[in-house]
């Protein structure tokens, strides 16, 4: 359930990413950063910004690891109220962005969305699968 709960509030969370990606992204084909980033303007090296980063990212699992103790606190009515209100408002977004693209892109969009869904339940299989072979092993 857990994991559930977290693949869904990664899976709200990632249009808001890919709309704040630079135009050119970390392909090396656009900006390096971001000039509103919070360390944009002090001229780090490789190495700092490598720290940095494994830093931010250890908060990060930090702060996920306290939303999950909590949420597991819930009642399971409430967790799937709120998996719920994550999905429609994640479905949501997807249609509004999906309404700015242009046709070509829309159908971009679409097999983008479909390659998405089928990776995630070929994940869910996995998943299964392998806490099946846990439970079968103990």
């Amino acid at each position: 359930m857990r994991k559930t709960l977290i693949a869904l509030m990664f899976a709200a969370a990632l249009p808001t990413v890919a709309m704040a990606m630079p135009d050119g992204g970390p392909r090396g084909d656009g900006p390096h950063h971001r000039g509103d980033a919070p360390f944009a303007q002090l001229d780090l090296t490789r190495d700092q910004r490598q720290q940095i980063g494994k830093l931010m990212g250890e908060q990060m699992k930090q702060r996920r690891d306290i939303t999950e103790r909590y949420l597991a606190k819930l009642p399971a009515a409430d967790q799937k109220a709120m998996q719920d209100e994550i999905k429609a408002g994640h479905d949501k977004t997807q249609s509004q962005i999906r309404a700015l693209l242009k046709p070509e892109q829309q159908k971009q969009f679409d097999e983008l969305q479909s390659k998405r869904a089928a990776d995630k339940a070929e994940w869910q299989q996995f998943q299964a699968w392998k806490a099946e072979k846990a439970a079968k092993a103990q």
